[in-house]
């Protein structure tokens, strides 16, 4: 476990940054915007009217959000824009118009989620840096260091993640980490839930989330007590601040754009003096003697405890890989919060604006130009006006030049000080005086944003400069929307099947009725890698039999860790070294990241999880897999829409994977299954009585809980055929039940379950 006062220790000699961590606040407003900036955030995450992952809080105009950016960088603050979702191919077109505004305002990063987006970004609006949001589910160093190759900066990594974890992420990187340090926490692992989606057609990876975690399931086939299993404590972690900041992270970060202006600004506050505190007895005693010294009050304790928080908080998975004790099994409603906390942030940071302490002087003297002095620190501007007459009558007045120049309640300054120099027969509009301020003003403001390194704001490239095929990336690297890149090619001479299977069962089914059928198809066989590291022996003479049929890949794991380093290495060794194996199913961004590590040797072919949903997406995915599979969450004519340019297959049948989980329902409910074997299945049930499998995989400690029925297609097939590889994916089937649906496939025979889903097909998402 990671301990304050010993940085290095289990984290792979993390080494602490030489400068202060960066408080990130959310603002879901420009109100809560402000208040998160007058309360001492560095930086803001905030989201436009289009492409944040929060589409149901107030969000800004386009016009707010350039005020927002000025504002926050007159005061050196940064600003960071969501645009992490995952967007159609039709969406992309208004792409560039929505952000070519923000980026000439001088906007600091966009977050995303999209690989299109990325590209895009990356290919238009060069100097900007991208962020990639916690929804892409960064795992380790590999997926990390392939999204660098890409361009990106900032890492947001998936929340599940342990301290140990990030630091080898950041000395392995080298680039910068963002960690949640508070607010709520979602049950899987962000980017890949679809619960809300399939349920109900709001997907989270829209910001449409329905939220079904939050409601109640009992656990078991029987008629077990409901309860909340799904639904996480949200994270405070005040306590932890001396770990954090020694672990190297950059950026911590406060969740929830969602949520009231006086959220964000109170927890702000509230981080922003202990982060202060901690620092300054660093500096007065030393590491080790402030760890001991570090002490938060009640009342602090209690405020954040007051501000839109359920019932019990947590440290999130720091310190730890699981637990029950960080779900709320009773209630997942918030605490009650107390108004009249909320009437004091307000009136604190929300009522009063937040300005810069100016010196101003100004000089009339008969027969020279008026001048007027602006002065901040080290930024100085002299503006001068018009001749300064003498006075036929009433002669100007210093209290009158004093008044003129101090108001500057628009602009985001207050004089500290005037000092006025005036002959006493001196003559000079007030007016012009007026002007003369304005002026002033305005050339300070510039003055200090180059100060603060905002020089002249960038241009986006046209699109003629910005075309994206061919794209020469970073390292020398190049590709285009062709796919042309590093690594071995796969050639298909026609469109085939695809199936896959994860038990000894399921393979040896697969094999033998493989071998009773005409050899008329192209086929394609992936193998669970848990099946071949934990059976090889077994495996082995089925895998033989399949590569006479086709080609052959081992499936990674859809979620891999740090612990999975040993784990993939085997594997990998075991497909190099029996020749059976053609490549890997890549299922994350972590998976494709290990192989492209590998010099690509193997053909990668990426899954559903690693998303295209247009055609920037598929030409970024190009330069790392060499085939990917349709989304879940696009329906058919969508999925029809995209290019060819780089080989796809459908997912005909299957159990849709609803939630992968880094949290456990049997350790949930006190009854780890670890030490007694792989893989456990349960069920998790609703209030409507529908069952929803869920397969605790104890190997890499994780759960995937299925959707209630399986999904097919056998009434499509005709729609799809020679457009993309058709493909099985067999997961908790039984070898009687593989072969019936083989026999539906392809022969036509009843399809055997009674109740089956079509998914997306013809509904899409929101």
């Amino acid at each position: 476990m990671f301990q304050a006062g010993k940085a290095g220790a289990g984290t792979g000699e993390c080494m602490e940054k030489d400068y202060k961590v960066e408080l990130l606040a959310p603002a879901g407003s420009p109100e809560g915007f402000y208040g998160a900036v007058h309360a001492g955030a560095d930086a803001v995450y905030l989201a436009g009217d289009r492409f944040g992952a929060r589409a149901y809080a107030e969000n800004f105009t386009d016009r707010e959000l350039t005020e927002c950016i000025r504002y926050g960088h007159m005061l050196g603050r940064k600003i960071y824009l969501t645009v992490n979702t995952l967007l159609k191919e039709e969406e992309m077109d208004g792409l560039y118009a929505y952000l070519v505004p923000f980026y000439e305002a001088g906007l600091d990063a966009v977050i995303v989620q999209d690989l299109g987006v990325l590209r895009f970004v990356r290919t238009y609006f060069p100097g900007l840096d991208i962020h990639v949001s916690t929804q892409m589910a960064v795992t380790g160093s590999g997926g990390a260091l392939l999204l660098k190759k890409m361009g990106v900066k900032r890492i947001i990594p998936a929340r599940e993640l342990s301290l140990a974890e990030l630091c080898s992420m950041k000395r392995q990187t080298g680039l910068e980490i963002e960690t949640f340090i508070h607010g709520a926490m979602c049950y899987c692992y962000s980017g890949q839930c679809l619960f809300s989606s399939i349920l109900g057609g709001r997907s989270g990876n829209r910001g449409r989330c329905a939220q079904p975690c939050r409601l109640p399931y009992s656990i078991g086939t029987g008629r077990g007590k409901e309860c909340y299993p799904l639904s996480l404590k949200d994270m405070c972690t005040i306590d932890q601040i001396p770990a954090l900041i020694q672990a190297g992270i950059d950026s911590f970060k406060i969740e929830g754009r969602m949520k009231k202006p006086e959220y964000a600004a109170g927890v702000t506050d509230v981080y922003r003096r202990y982060i202060d505190y901690y620092y300054e007895l660093r500096e007065k005693m030393g590491v080790q003697e402030a760890d001991r010294a570090y002490r938060v009050k009640k009342e602090d304790r209690n405020c954040l405890g007051s501000l839109y928080i359920r019932s019990g908080v947590e440290s999130g998975y720091y310190f730890r890989r699981n637990g029950g004790e960080m779900v709320t099994m009773d209630s997942p409603a918030y605490s009650k919060t107390d108004e009249a906390l909320l009437a004091t942030i307000r009136e604190k940071h929300l009522d009063a604006p937040l300005k810069i302490p100016v010196e101003a002087a100004a000089y009339f003297h008969v027969g020279m130009p008026a001048r007027v002095v602006l002065q901040w620190g080290e930024c100085r501007c002299e503006v001068t006006g018009q001749e300064v007459e003498p006075a036929s009558r009433q002669p100007i007045s210093a209290d009158n030049v004093r008044k003129q120049l101090g108001k500057l309640g628009e602009s985001c300054f207050y004089a500290e000080r005037i000092t006025v120099e005036l002959d006493g027969n001196s003559f000079y509009p007030l007016k012009q005086i007026n002007e003369l301020r304005r002026e002033a003003v305005a050339a300070l403001e510039q003055e200090i944003l180059s100060f603060r390194g905002y020089g002249v704001p960038g241009k986006a490239l046209s699109a003629r400069e910005g075309t994206g095929e061919p794209c020469r990336e970073e390292g020398g690297r190049e590709q285009n929307l062709n796919g042309e890149g590093p690594g071995p090619k796969e050639t298909c001479p026609q469109k085939g099947f695809v199936l896959s299977v994860s038990s000894v069962r399921q393979l040896q089914t697969v094999a033998e009725w493989i071998s009773c059928q005409d050899a008329g198809e192209a086929m394609r066989f992936y193998v669970d890698g848990d099946l071949l590291v934990k059976s090889w022996a077994e495996a082995k003479p089925y895998c033989r039999q399949l590569s006479s049929r086709g080609r052959i890949y081992a499936a990674l794991p859809v979620i891999l860790r740090e612990s999975d380093r040993e784990y993939l290495e085997k594997l990998y060794a075991l497909a190099a070294e029996s020749g059976m194996f053609s490549g890997f199913l890549a299922r994350s961004m972590e998976g494709a990241g290990f192989l492209d590590g590998k010099g690509r040797a193997f053909v990668c072919r990426l899954d559903a999880g690693i998303y295209v949903w247009n055609k920037w997406a598929m030409a970024e995915a190009a330069s790392f897999g060499d085939g990917f599979c349709l989304p879940w969450e696009l329906k058919a004519s969508e999925q029809k829409g995209l290019p060819d340019t780089l080989p796809a297959e459908k997912i005909v049948y299957g159990r849709i994977p609803m939630m992968i989980t880094a949290n456990c329902l049997f350790r949930t409910g006190g009854q780890c299954r670890r030490k007694t074997g792989d893989r456990h299945i349960t069920v998790l049930k609703d209030r409507l009585r529908k069952e929803f499998p869920v397969m605790a995989d104890c190997l890499h400690c994780t759960n995937v809980i299925y959707n209630s029925v399986p999904l097919s297609l056998h009434q499509e097939l005709d729609r799809w055929r020679g457009r993309a590889d058709l493909r099985m994916d067999f997961t908790l089937e039984t070898g009687e039940e593989v072969r019936a649906v083989l026999d539906t496939f392809f022969h036509n025979a009843p399809f055997p379950m009674k109740e089956y889903t079509t998914g997306h097909e013809r509904r899409g998402v929101l």
